[in-house]
């Protein structure tokens, strides 16, 4: 038995890394969508790993470092190119496509480039280039602008970026109509409703479609602050298990999932969120953050774990809701109207800016946009057993 070798880049976006891949560099049978592509990116990642761990993978055991990216020239006219997102469970043979990852997006722009995916008449020799990218797991347009310095991608920067050890480049993320294209951007009708979950009291919720099917809730009425850290949540599997039953009653009210044990595979979508105002806490790097930097606190799960900082498609999901008045995000903001929410979360704070609009009787959101940064880390070739190919 041999390893083949399969030219891919490791890089890190926003609070997220995984690793990218050029389609046409791919083996033929991993180039289209199907057992086979899985087969392969299970093996890159190091999944499923009943130890947890990834040892023998590129993954690194967390939600934030179990994913992978797949880049080709854009099909469209209009698109630069295209994305699509393939997040890995880490202790199942399963790779979810039904989301995005906006924090990874803030590297897709540098790779491509990188990659010779844009057209260079496009690029500037100094500047900003921007970069349309076609999110095909979602089909929504996504426009980042990348810094430029003589030819090249400028990673290195003074952008620092909470839940990022080291500062970075600024990218700046734009989503553009990050709703539900076929839909009502909340899928009830409602900017409110009540969620039932056996054993449990009747939640308030808002069941949103904006970057990612998110479910966010009161804080105090699932009794947390909304201040917690990691391991206040992620050490407890009574939690855990809870939070996932919440969540698989959500997305069935969401229309996402026809029976509750279909949640199960379907584990990236939709997100679970919980909201709370504002109040002073200390970070996960023991930075304390007064109540006056904030305008609410937001804390998620990913695959069924609290995340270490924010998703960036939660982030859009956010900044979408608290910009539209009523929504329990809104509320817990201070519940008026605006154009942009600073959050805290377990890693720091985070801005996020949305327009939102109603029309119809129908909400709107034009764009999103937020500010992150993107590194390469290795590249090279991974390598996987020849079988896979």
């Amino acid at each position: 038995m041999k390893q083949m070798k399969i030219p891919a880049t490791y890089m890190r976006g926003g609070t997220s890394k995984g690793v990218f891949f050029a389609l046409t560099d791919l083996p033929k049978n991993a180039q289209e969508p199907g057992p086979a592509r899985d087969a392969l990116l299970l093996r890159v990642i190091g999944s499923p790993d009943p130890y947890g761990k990834q040892t023998d993978g590129m993954g690194g055991a967390t939600s934030s470092t179990s994913k992978t990216v797949i880049l080709a020239k854009s099909r469209r006219d209009d698109h630069d190119v295209d994305y699509l997102f393939g997040q890995v469970a880490i202790d199942k043979p399963f790779v979810d496509w039904s989301g995005n990852c906006g924090n990874l997006t803030a590297a897709v722009g540098a790779f491509a480039i990188s990659q010779g995916l844009v057209d260079k008449a496009k690029l500037p020799e100094n500047g900003i280039a921007v970069v349309r990218i076609w999110q095909a797991n979602i089909s929504k347009t996504i426009i980042a602008h990348v810094p430029m310095v003589d030819g090249e991608v400028q990673e290195l920067g003074d952008f620092e970026l909470d839940g990022v050890t080291f500062p970075a480049a600024e990218v700046l993320v734009e989503f553009v109509d990050p709703a539900d294209g076929e839909g009502d951007m909340f899928p009830t009708g409602n900017l409110v409703d009540k969620l039932e979950v056996p054993g449990e009291p009747v939640f308030d919720a808002t069941f949103i479609n904006a970057g990612i099917p998110t479910i966010f809730l009161k804080a105090e009425q699932i009794g947390y602050q909304g201040t917690e850290l990691q391991e206040a949540i992620n050490g407890d599997a009574a939690a855990l298990e809870r939070f996932e039953t919440i969540r698989a009653h959500g997305a069935l009210k969401m229309g996402l999932i026809k029976s509750l044990d279909e949640a199960a595979g379907r584990q990236h979508t939709p997100k679970i969120a919980f909201v709370a105002p504002a109040k002073a806490y200390t970070s996960s790097s023991g930075k304390a953050i007064a109540a006056d930097e904030i305008d609410l606190h937001v804390r998620a799960l990913s695959m069924g774990k609290l995340h270490h900082a924010m998703m960036g498609t939660a982030a859009v999901a956010i900044g979408t809701a608290a910009s539209i008045p009523g929504t329990l995000v809104n509320q817990a903001a201070g519940g008026q109207a605006r154009e942009s929410v600073r959050f805290g979360h377990p890693s720091g704070t985070l801005k996020v800016g949305a327009k939102a609009s109603e029309q119809a009787g129908k909400w709107q959101v034009e764009k999103v946009s937020m500010s992150r940064s993107a590194r390469v880390l290795m590249q090279g070739w991974v390598c996987v057993p020849e079988s896979l190919g």
